[in-house]
């Protein structure tokens, strides 16, 4: 049961992977990357992100992409992929893989093998995202990192105790 509806007429669709090899720590610690951006924006995010856990992430997101796409087709609706925006994503712990390590002196030691249940919900917004010009994204970024390094020096000169 891939879709759900809300009071407005808009069709949630969610897709999950179930007991992907990764601990659910570091696959959370992924998932707040992309929670609540553009579907689109959080798939080139995830494509570049050094995380192991991002390329299961990835592919859940685009799995939940396809079945928007379906499910679109299936209601003869309009379909725009830029309007898909990442509405929930979460991680919950699936089964532990308990094995067992020698150690010395005939001890054994346990090693917990995690696995995790990926899920995520997209969402149309209604409206097509306006493309932003290129300078203005460089110069509103120049700005922000401006003002950190000024705070960064002026915590620097008052000295400490360290």
């Amino acid at each position: 049961m891939p879709t759900a509806t809300l009071d407005e007429n808009v069709t949630l669709t969610r897709a999950s992977a179930r007991h992907v090899r990764v601990t659910p720590q570091k696959a959370r610690r992924v998932v707040d990357l992309i929670r609540g951006k553009a579907a689109t924006e959080a798939v080139a995010v995830l494509r570049f992100a050094p995380q192991s856990a991002s390329d299961p992430v990835r592919k859940v997101v685009e799995s939940a992409i396809a079945n928007a796409r379906v499910t679109a087709d299936r209601n003869s609706e309009a379909f725009d992929e830029r309007t898909l925006v990442i509405q929930s994503a979460y991680v919950d712990e699936g089964p532990t893989m308990k094995r067992f390590r020698p150690r010395a002196q005939g001890r054994a030691a346990r090693i917990n093998k995690r696995t995790s249940h990926i899920t995520v919900v997209v969402a149309p917004t209604g409206k097509a995202p306006e493309p932003q010009p290129r300078g203005t994204a460089k110069k509103s970024a120049a700005k922000s990192t401006a003002k950190k390094t000024t705070a960064k020096k002026s915590t620097a000169r008052q000295g400490g105790t360290r």
